[in-house]
């Protein structure tokens, strides 16, 4: 398996770093910003990516995911967020596990309940992600969504 991020500072940099200390491959898909980003460390040579557009960089995101974990973020990170969740409610890809780390900022930035209530987003679709505290618990969603998918893969 391989850890793939954006390939900048903070938790991208550390996901990278800790997949670089137990010898995993790891990927940054880099993006160019005028004042922010540039490519940490920890990525595994000849495997950073830089990219002109956001587009571009997500549809590469999107073409290899296995999982999506989320945390507190900006608009990059709600637009990455929102591209995923539209991606997966309209099965334009195969169904992935959408992890968002810490559920006191993602409720607060974002009232899904208010949205669910005016209609804007259907009551089944809030199931498509979850929320965790810790890696262990986003670790444990996601061998949850594949065990899950497994099993109903050898019953059908």
């Amino acid at each position: 398996n391989v850890i793939a991020t954006g390939g900048g500072p903070g938790i991208m940099e550390a996901a990278n770093r800790g997949a670089s200390e137990v010898g995993a491959p790891t990927i940054g898909y880099n993006i160019a910003l005028p004042h922010e980003q540039y490519p940490n460390p920890y990525i595994t040579h000849g495997l950073c990516f830089n990219f002109h557009y956001f587009a571009l960089r997500k549809m590469h995101f999107m073409l290899r995911a296995k999982a999506l974990v989320a945390f507190p973020g900006g608009f990059g990170t709600f637009d990455e967020l929102f591209e995923t969740l539209t991606l997966v409610q309209t099965k334009k890809v195969v169904p992935l596990p959408i992890v968002l780390v810490g559920r006191g900022f993602w409720e607060r930035a974002i009232d899904w309940e208010y949205l669910v209530g005016e209609g804007f987003v259907d009551p089944a679709d809030i199931r498509l992600f979850r929320y965790a505290e810790t890696a262990e618990e986003a670790w444990g969603h996601i061998r949850e969504f594949y065990r899950d998918r497994d099993e109903t893969e050898t019953t059908t």
